[in-house]
């Protein structure tokens, strides 16, 4: 039998979640938010069995921080012993600054997903 993981979302990825659903239905294109979270959901899942799948994000090379990708965006998570929290899903474009402690710079405009 194969061990099973945890999955917790930490407050960050949640609020990035929602502010994803927000932005889609300020367009109006509620479902396009809708599936678009659903697909993240669906994508991290997987960790529950895989929690390794995802790349060490390059711009930390840190092995307990990594990232999946459900284009257009980043699902950052933190590997943990008997499980993984997800941090933040940001769009693909955003990169993450080690120097300013995880904030991120970004080339995204202000009212898009994971823009600032």
């Amino acid at each position: 039998m194969t061990a099973r993981f945890s999955i917790e979302f930490a407050e960050s990825a949640a609020d990035d979640l929602l502010q994803v659903l927000a932005w889609y239905a300020s367009q109006d294109v509620p479902d396009v938010g809708r599936r678009l979270v659903a697909a993240v959901i669906e994508r991290v899942d997987q960790l529950e069995m895989f929690p390794d799948s995802g790349r060490i994000v390059p711009e930390f090379d840190t092995p307990w921080l990594r990232e999946l990708t459900q284009p257009p965006f980043r699902i950052v998570y933190r590997r943990e012993e008997a499980g993984v929290i997800v941090v933040r899903v940001w769009r693909s474009e955003r990169l993450m600054d080690p120097t300013l402690g995880g904030n991120a710079e970004q080339s995204l405009p202000a009212d898009a997903p994971g823009g600032h």
